[in-house]
Parts: C-alpha cells; structure tokens; sequence
C-alpha cells in the first residue's frame, strides 16, 4: 500500500515517485475487464447473426421449452455442421424434437427446420443482397454500442482517478500518467472492436 504523498518533501518517496494506492493500481485491469467484457458480449451477439455459412453458434444460444423449463438448445442436443450450408441438431432425447422445431420457428432466425422425428435439419439459404444489408447494419449498430460501453468505462475510470487526486490518494502527476494509459487502453480497445466488426462484414459479403 503506497503512502499519500502530498507535495515533494520529504518522506521515502519523491515527488511523483510514489506508487498509487492497491485502488487506484488496479483500475487499469479493471477497465481493461470492463472493456474486455463489451467486446465479448459484442461477439456473442455477431455470432448468432446469420451469414450464408452454416454455424451451430447460430442456434446454440436458442431458448427451449424442455419439461416444463426454458433450455439453451446446446444443452439438449448436439449440433453439428455436416455440410457448408447445412446444421443437423440431434437431441439427447427425442422428446424435444417439437418442442426444439417449434423454437426455432419462434426466433428471429428465419429458417424453417426439416425433421424426420429423431434429427432437425436446418439447411441455410444464401442471403440476398437485402438481408445482407441489413444484417451490415444491425453488426455496425451493435458494434457503436460496444464502442460507447468502452467510453464509459474510459469516464468513469478517469472520474475515479480525478476523485483520487483531489482526495491525495493519488498525486496529480500519477493521476496524469494514468489517465493517459486509461486512454492508450482505450485506443486500443476501440481497434479491436474495428477488427471483428471488419471480418463480420466481410464474412456477411462472402457467397
């Protein structure tokens, strides 16, 4: 635990030499989770859009009604990708073969399962220019979210190390030099939500 050093004099430590006290260490790889978890949460979402590759991230996610219980349908049943454009769900109990069709004619998927009442076959269609564009836009709109969430999380570290300075927790050269690494951090940050959001729209213009 560092010692708050108030001006230059004295002490064991100088003038901007002192370590920022274990909270104000930390908000670095605090916001570097907090950012982290933006971006994750951001791929999550790419990964349940829809491109004319088959993906069991597709439909893994799905929520099915099972014995009275919502499921994630990776939880009851295998999904596999035989072919390029073709998913094959095998639940683990063919008990669920209706009720797992019937959840993936509720999503927002847009294509109708084909089941011989033991295996679902979902075949992907190539999307059309038009869907393709708007699923451009939807990753485009959803990666911006990712980019505020990451900002916000820039404000609220700079505000914790502003509050830290003025209550001499911090000094100002500290408060400073970590504010600067909160922003390289962020640049940083920022760059890497670019990068997913550029192989998204080229795996959605891929035919």
């Amino acid at each position: 635990m560092a010692k708050k050093n108030k001006s230059g004099s004295g002490g064991s430590s100088g003038a901007g030499s002192s370590s920022p006290t274990s909270s104000a260490a930390t908000i670095l790889d605090d916001s570097k989770v907090a950012m982290q978890q933006s971006i994750d949460i951001m791929q999550k979402a790419f990964a349940s859009v829809r491109t004319g590759k088959a993906s069991p991230a597709l439909v893994e996610g799905i929520m099915v009604e099972y014995y009275g219980g919502q499921n994630r349908l990776k939880d009851i049943a295998a999904i596999t990708v035989p072919e390029p454009r073709l998913l094959v769900i095998q639940p683990w109990d063919q008990n669920a073969v209706k009720s797992i069709e019937k959840a993936i004619l509720a999503s927002d998927l847009g294509i109708s399962p084909v089941s011989d009442g033991r295996v679902i076959r979902l075949p992907i269609p190539e999307l059309s220019e038009e869907r393709r564009t708007e699923m451009t836009k939807l990753v485009r709109r959803r990666a911006e979210e990712a980019r505020v969430e990451i900002r916000n999380t820039r404000r609220d570290s700079n505000e914790f190390l502003k509050k830290a300075q003025k209550s001499s927790d911090i000094t100002e050269d500290e408060m400073k030099s970590l504010t600067d690494q909160v922003q390289k951090l962020t640049d940083k940050m920022i760059e890497q939500v670019n990068k997913v959001v550029e192989a998204k729209e080229a795996e959605l213009m891929l035919v």
